[in-house]
């Protein structure tokens, strides 16, 4: 970012709190051992009542729908679908592995899959029900590693149109305000600043 020096000019560090990285709250899991464990993901994520997991990536999309579409190509454990959802869409969806585990849980309850251990893992298997249903409601269920693709692009780009307007207003007062203006100005990055973290401490909690 670049200062530009006037009458009386503001000082750098009046604005480096722009770039601070986000400060994050950081989740403690439980240190338990529950089904999570054995469906891949380690301590700490699972076990019957409050599963944990940080998101990451985009908006939570339909997990239902892509642990359905992927375990009806071969069977996997929830790390596995994890990973396979990230890559297939391209990062911008990630489920936890809190989100994940309930949906597994939910789908062997309907009996649409069954799990089985392999090399210590429980790994989920469509059932031949779960197979039928996948077949008959696959356009239902869509490609929703494809829809969060579309909602990142739209929302990024929605939010860098905000932020370049943001820093043009901010370059005026800064090349032409006078040091009462300037002053205001950044109590206005100040405040922006930390209505951003309210926001991410309001989304984790």
């Amino acid at each position: 970012m670049t200062y530009v020096k006037v009458g009386h000019p503001m000082h750098s560090n009046e604005f480096q709190d722009m770039r601070r990285p986000a400060d994050r709250r950081r989740g403690r899991h439980h240190q338990d051992h529950g089904l999570g464990a054995d469906l891949g993901f380690g301590p700490g994520f699972g076990g019957p009542g409050r599963p944990r997991g940080r998101r990451r990536g985009g908006r939570g999309g339909d997990v239902r729908a892509a642990a359905l579409l992927l375990l009806a190509e071969e069977p996997k454990h929830g790390y596995q679908l994890i990973q396979e959802i990230g890559e297939r869409s391209q990062g911008s969806w990630t489920p936890s592995p809190g989100s994940i585990y309930p949906v597994l849980q939910q789908l062997e309850d309907e009996g649409l899959l069954s799990f089985q251990r392999v090399d210590g893992r429980k790994t989920a298997t469509l059932t031949e029900e779960g197979a039928a249903y996948v077949a008959e409601h696959r356009e239902q269920l869509g490609t929703p590693w494809e829809d969060q693709r579309g909602d990142q692009r739209r929302e990024m780009h929605e939010l860098s149109t905000s932020l370049r307007s943001f820093i043009s207003a901010w370059k005026q007062v800064a090349q032409a305000g006078t040091p009462a203006q300037q002053e205001k100005a950044t109590a206005v990055v100040e405040e922006a600043r930390k209505a951003m973290y309210r926001i991410l401490a309001d989304d984790e909690s």
